[in-house]
């Protein structure tokens, strides 16, 4: 099955692939003549973007398609950066956008005194909770819009760790992987827990269920 994704992303791109597998083949806009797609994400939720960008893929090509919106959530920091999870600091700049996450998260909860040194204690995180949400939105032959939501729980490192993965993922702890960020996990660990993961998974059993109108 041809399906369209939203994005100019390559690393959500190749995430999608290898977590639909072999019986999808998953397109993106510049695959079908789209090149420099984007639309401007106004909602204010990641419902409301991710069914901005469908729709609006939807109308320029009319391939079954879909579009996820996600961010990273920080209860400590009020939701904080959510919606605006690309762009906090700078657009899509994610070293700036991390550190900004880190500066407010040390204003708000500094070092305890005697904390062991980065060198000594592989992972300190901050107090509180944190998770990645995703909402994807499938828009097929009927033009109907349906919603797969996910998530992924956890906690926010002190120092980047790992080389891998793509935005936040070197200051995310998952909770089912405490001692290690999301960058330290292998492409299918990863895929596993992920809150895109989840919410594309969710999408294919859908389709699985529902081939045809």
């Amino acid at each position: 099955m041809k399906l369209l994704f939203a994005t100019g992303n390559a690393g959500k791109l190749q995430e999608a692939r290898e977590i639909l597998g072999a019986g999808y083949t998953v397109l993106s806009p510049a695959d079908v003549g789209l090149a420099g797609f984007d639309v401007d994400e106004t909602g204010s939720t990641f419902r409301e973007n991710s069914l901005l960008k469908a729709s609006a893929l939807w109308r320029a090509c009319g391939i079954p398609c879909f579009a996820d919106d996600s961010g990273l959530e920080v209860d400590a920091l009020g939701g904080a950066p959510g919606i605006y999870s690309a762009r906090y600091a700078s657009d899509h700049n994610f070293s700036s956008n991390i550190d900004r996450l880190l500066s407010e998260l040390t204003a708000l909860s500094p070092d305890p005194a005697g904390a062991p040194a980065p060198q000594l204690q592989h992972l300190r995180t901050f107090p509180g909770a944190a998770r990645f949400r995703c909402v994807v939105t499938l828009i097929r032959g009927d033009g109907k819009p349906y919603f797969f939501d996910g998530s992924c729980e956890g906690s926010i490192a002190r120092e980047r760790h790992g080389e891998g993965g793509f935005g936040y993922d070197p200051v995310f702890v998952p909770d089912l992987y405490p001692d290690l960020t999301m960058a330290e996990l292998s492409e299918q660990q990863k895929n596993a827990i992920s809150h895109r993961g989840v919410a594309l998974r969710l999408m294919a059993a859908w389709l699985a269920a529902n081939p045809s109108y």
